[in-house]
C-alpha cells in the first residue's frame, strides 16, 4: 500500500503540483478562488523535495488517510443513496429509521459488520482465506491514485495511467477466485469460477473499447486524455466514440459484478457465491472493494468519455472544474443504480455469449472505424 500512495504522491509533487507551485504566490495574492490551493501546493512541493523525515512521513500518511476517509464516506453514503434511489423507483420508502432521513442506516450496518464474530471454516485454507479480502481491497484503492479530478488536482500523473488502472483492477479477479477456493465450499468455488470466466471475458472488450480513445488522444495519460477532448460537450469522447462508450459501459457493469451481471454471487443459485463463508469485517472488505470500484469506474468513465472537469460549454468555465467532475461522476453512479433497479439477472450462458459474440466484435469494429476516421480526416 505504501508503494502505491508513497511514490504517486511524490510524483504528483513534481508533475501536478509543480505547475501550481510556480504560480502559487501570485495566485494567492491575486485572490482568485484557487489561490489558497496553489499556495498550499507550493508549500507541499517544498517539503516533499527535502530529505524524508519522521515529520514528512507522518504528513504523507495523514494525506493518505484523509483520501481513504473521503472514499470511505463515499462508499457509506453510496450504499444509502442506492437504497433510496431503488426504493423511490419501486415505490418504497427506503432507509428512514436510523438517524434523520435514515442517514445513519449504513453507518449502523457497517458497525454491525465490524462487531460480528470473525469465523473461519475448520477445513478452509486459513492463509488464503485471510488473504483474499485484503487482495480485493488494496487494488481497489490503488487504482484511484491516477484519477485526475482537475487539471491540477491528482495524486499521480503517470504516462501509462490507463494501463496502470487496467492492470491493477484485474488483480481483484484473483482475490475472488482465491476466496472461493480457500473457503472449501462448493457454492463459493462455483462463484469464484464464474467470476474468473466473467471478469476475464469482459476485460477483453473493456480494454478494446478504450483503444479508440487512446488513438484519438494519442496518450495513455488520463490527464492528457481529458485535455484532448474539446470545449463543447459534443466534442467529448462519448459522441465520436459512441460505440466504444456503449461497450465500455456494459463491460464495466459486468466487471463490477453488478446487476444484471452479478452471477458470481447469485443468491438463487449459489447462496451467496464466493463470499458465502465470510462474515464480519472480512465480508465488509469484499463489499467495500465492490463500491470503491463503483467510485473508480464512475471516475474513469468521466475522464475517458465525459470530458472530465470540462464544462459542457466554454461560457460555463467560471464554475470550478471539480464541480463539473462531481456532477458527471454522480450521473454515472446514478445510472449504475438505475440499471440495478430495472433489469433482471441474466443467465450465465447469456452473459458469456454477450461478451464473446457481441461486445468483442463490436469493440474490434470500433477500433477499425477509428483507424479509418483518423486516416481519412485527421492525417
Amino acid at each position: 500500500m505504501g508503494g502505491i500512495y508513497g511514490w504517486p504522491l511524490m510524483s504528483a509533487a513534481w508533475n501536478g503540483l509543480g505547475g501550481l507551485a510556480d504560480t502559487g504566490v501570485q495566485a494567492a495574492s491575486a485572490g482568485w478562488p484557487g489561490g489558497r490551493l496553489a499556495a498550499g501546493a507550493a508549500w507541499l512541493k517544498s517539503w516533499l523535495t527535502e530529505p524524508l523525515t519522521w515529520g514528512s512521513a507522518l504528513t504523507i500518511t495523514l494525506w493518505t488517510v484523509l483520501f481513504l476517509l473521503i472514499v470511505l464516506v463515499f462508499v457509506t453514503y453510496a450504499i444509502y443513496y442506492e437504497r433510496k434511489v431503488i426504493g423511490w423507483m419501486q415505490y418504497r420508502v427506503g432507509p428512514n429509521r436510523t438517524g434523520p432521513l435514515g442517514l445513519l442506516q449504513t453507518v449502523a450496518d457497517i458497525l454491525k459488520l465490524l462487531m460480528k464474530e470473525d469465523t473461519i471454516p475448520r477445513k478452509a485454507d486459513r492463509v488464503l482465506f485471510i488473504l483474499a479480502p485484503a487482495l480485493a481491497f488494496v487494488p481497489a484503492f490503488a487504482v484511484l491514485a491516477v484519477i485526475p479530478y482537475t487539471d491540477r488536482l491528482y495524486f499521480a500523473d503517470l504516462n501509462v495511467g490507463l494501463l496502470y488502472f487496467a492492470a491493477l483492477s484485474s488483480i481483484s479477479t484473483l482475490a475472488i477466485i482465491i476466496g472461493g477456493w480457500a473457503s472449501n465450499n462448493k457454492y463459493a468455488l462455483l462463484g469464484g469460477m464464474r467470476s474468473a470466466a466473467q471478469m476475464i471475458s469482459y476485460e477483453v472488450p473493456l480494454v478494446l473499447s478504450v483503444t479508440g480513445v487512446i488513438m484519438l488522444s494519442g496518450s495513455l495519460n488520463l490527464r492528457r486524455i481529458v485535455e484532448a477532448q474539446g470545449d463543447w460537450f459534443w466534442q467529448w469522447n462519448f459522441l465520436p466514440q459512441i460505440i466504444g462508450f456503449a461497450v465500455f459501459y456494459i463491460a464495466a457493469v459486468s466487471e463490477l459484478n453488478r446487476t444484471p451481471f452479478d452471477l458470481p454471487e447469485a443468491e438463487s443459485e449459489l447462496v451467496a457465491g464466493y463470499h458465502v463463508e465470510y462474515s464480519g469485517f472480512r465480508f465488509a472488505f469484499f463489499m467495500l472493494a465492490e463500491y470503491v470500484y463503483v467510485y473508480a469506474i464512475a471516475a474513469l468513465t468521466t475522464v475517458l468519455f465525459l470530458g472530465g472537469w470540462h464544462p459542457p460549454a466554454p461560457f460555463l468555465d467560471f464554475i470550478p472544474g471539480i464541480l463539473w467532475f462531481m456532477l458527471k461522476f454522480a450521473l454515472v453512479v446514478f445510472s449504475l443504480f438505475w440499471i440495478r433497479a430495472s433489469f433482471p439477472r441474466v443467465r450465465i450462458d447469456q452473459l458469456m455469449s454477450l461478451g464473446w459474440k457481441v461486445l468483442l466484435p463490436i469493440a474490434l469494429l470500433n477500433v477499425f472505424l477509428t483507424a479509418v476516421y483518423m486516416e481519412l480526416f485527421v492525417k
